[in-house]
């Protein structure tokens, strides 16, 4: 009796030649070529889209809380720059200003969240008075 090495060698129709052959020829041929400039926006298209969207449906409110948010990041920035450039000699100092700072921000990011009314169905039990 043959080794099964032996009959595949012969046989060049055998079943595992012929599935490799099958699937990597449609694999090549399916994919049509897309450029880059086809589909794809520039990013500053895609901030400037993300920009009005933001402010044409987003509140007063919310808009006032993300100006807050975003204060407190340049404060968090700027406190972490100057103990980097000047010095963390009072290291207290550093460590309670940083972390009040970022526990402003925990904080308003909650308000935030439960003010939007996009999350209305979820805080249905807290006043809208916020």
């Amino acid at each position: 009796m043959p080794s099964k090495r032996h009959v595949s060698s012969q046989n060049p129709s055998s079943p595992s030649s012929t599935s490799k052959t099958t699937a990597s020829a449609p694999a090549t041929t399916a994919r049509p070529a897309i450029s880059k400039s086809d589909n794809a926006s520039s990013p500053q298209d895609i901030l400037a889209g993300m920009w009005r969207n933001y402010n044409s449906t987003t509140p007063q409110r919310v808009k006032l809380i993300d100006a807050f948010m975003a204060f407190l990041v340049l404060v968090g920035v700027l406190q972490f720059v100057y103990c980097v450039l000047v010095g963390n000699y009072p290291f207290n100092a550093f460590l309670s200003g940083f972390s009040a700072t970022v526990g402003q921000f925990v904080l308003t990011a909650s308000l935030r969240i439960q003010t939007n009314p996009d999350n209305r169905d979820e805080f249905k039990s807290l006043s809208h008075e916020r």
